[in-house]
């Protein structure tokens, strides 16, 4: 109670969170537009190119979600420790990685989208718009990297409102330009591609301005040595391989999801995609608390302040479980309308319907998961998130088979599960590293 009666940690995480949950919270309020604008289109193959397209698409954007957590927890504990000379490395070696990632996975995935396609089971109607969504999709793979990398170092340098500039430059123009390129123009399903991929670049490139105002006000400077050297990659590359590992884990129990529903038949797989942007709206909400936890907890670790530590995750998870339960009453009051704001397709309305209990409990059984998410992010802890992941995977996986016969409902008795585990496994890892006092050596 102590702790969370500390006015000024609550100051601080508010201070962090709340431009951080205006800005995630337009990142699935652009996958609402993209699947609005689609599922007002003359046929149901339009919506269901959209969602597999962005599936497939989410595949290496998602995968690479290391660019920011990796980054912000290294920039944290450098500003923690009031080193500018690692804060401007760290932004560095972060801009380089996810460029050169960028490109290379941009021309690698070019050959594998058939193949990719072909494993959702879609029609050949919605598999060829599927591919030429996601052959427009690919040319703002890079800038979508950038945008990761950007956003991590300015949470961790606890800059969040340019965070906040930074997304909502990439998002409103990308959700500007769907309602123009679509419902106006009438170009259809390349459209709604064309315009996420102008809206990453914007947002890059405005990224990339703000980080040369940002670095006039530090002092210290780039370590050559550390640009140069390998053993000097070795921390943040190791973070980033363990964090991708548990990215990758993520991302398939979402493919599965998406294949899973899809060899239920076209409504299925669209009805799943709609109640899947609820959850989108839920997590990225939540994450603003846990984006706070990144940065204060870092902070905290790199200036060796136990209190601080336990007073940013006492607060944040005090108000992550507040706003757990406000969307649990959103979805429980308000499922019907959420699903029908989406489409007016009446056999994808009727399919996302009986799902909408999961729907509703969900945010209160995976807000605990974000929360320590941000906790091990902080502390760049990212081994132990690893086999978090993997062992909540192999559950899912278990799970997943045992309830096969049960149809959607099944599978999403399945993901709720999935994500209590998450929440448990990270739990039982970090009371262990407290009594081996390891958060701060």
């Amino acid at each position: 109670m102590e702790a969370w009666r500390h006015r000024p940690t609550h100051r601080q995480v508010w201070a962090l969170a709340t431009p951080m949950i205006l800005s995630n919270l337009t990142v699935p309020l652009v996958a609402l537009v993209d699947s609005t604008v689609a599922g007002h289109l003359p046929h149901t193959q339009d919506l269901g190119a959209v969602t597999v397209g962005s599936a497939v698409y989410a595949l290496p954007v998602w995968s690479f979600g290391f660019l920011r957590m990796g980054t912000t927890g290294f920039a944290a504990q450098a500003k923690g420790a009031n080193d500018a000379s690692a804060l401007r490395t760290v932004q560095a070696q972060a801009l380089l990685l996810a460029t050169v990632l960028g490109v290379l996975t941009a021309l690698l995935m070019v050959p594998l989208l058939p193949w990719l396609v072909a494993q959702m089971h879609s029609t050949p109607l919605m598999a060829g718009r599927a591919l030429d969504y996601l052959h427009l999709r690919l040319l703002g793979l890079p800038a979508a990297l950038l945008n990761y990398s950007l956003a991590g170092w300015f949470i961790g340098a606890q800059r969040a409102r340019t965070t906040l500039a930074l997304l909502l430059v990439t998002n409103l123009v990308n959700i500007a330009l769907n309602l123009l390129f679509v419902p106006m123009f009438g170009w259809g399903v390349p459209g709604i591609a064309l315009a996420s991929v102008v809206g990453e670049w914007c947002g890059a490139f405005y990224g990339l301005w703000q980080v040369q105002r940002v670095l006039r006000e530090l002092g210290g400077q780039v370590d050559r040595q550390a640009m140069c050297e390998w053993r000097q990659w070795l921390p943040l590359l190791r973070v980033n391989r363990d964090i991708f590992l548990r990215t990758l884990a993520l991302e398939g129990v979402f493919f599965s999801l998406s294949l899973l529903g899809a060899r239920l038949g076209d409504a299925t797989v669209a009805a799943n995609a709609l109640l899947l942007n609820g959850l989108m709206l839920t997590a990225f909400g939540l994450d603003g608390l846990a984006n706070a936890v990144e940065a204060l907890c870092g902070h905290a670790i790199g200036a060796r302040d136990r209190h601080a530590l336990r007073r940013a995750l006492v607060v944040a998870g005090g108000w992550s479980l507040l706003g757990s339960i406000g969307y649990a009453l959103f979805f429980g009051s308000a499922g019907h309308l959420f699903v029908n704001l989406q489409t007016n397709l009446p056999e994808v309305r009727q399919a996302a319907y009986g799902c909408l209990p999961w729907l509703t409990v969900l945010p209160v059984v995976a807000v605990w998961s974000y929360l320590l998410d941000g906790l091990f992010i902080g502390a760049t802890r990212a081994r132990e998130m690893r086999d978090g992941m993997l062992v909540s995977v192999l559950f899912f996986a278990l799970l997943a088979w045992l309830t096969r016969s049960f149809g959607n409902n099944g599978l999403w008795l399945t993901f709720l599960a999935f994500m209590a585990i998450r929440g448990v496994s990270l739990g039982w890892l970090g009371l262990r590293l407290r009594r081996q006092s390891a958060w701060i050596s």
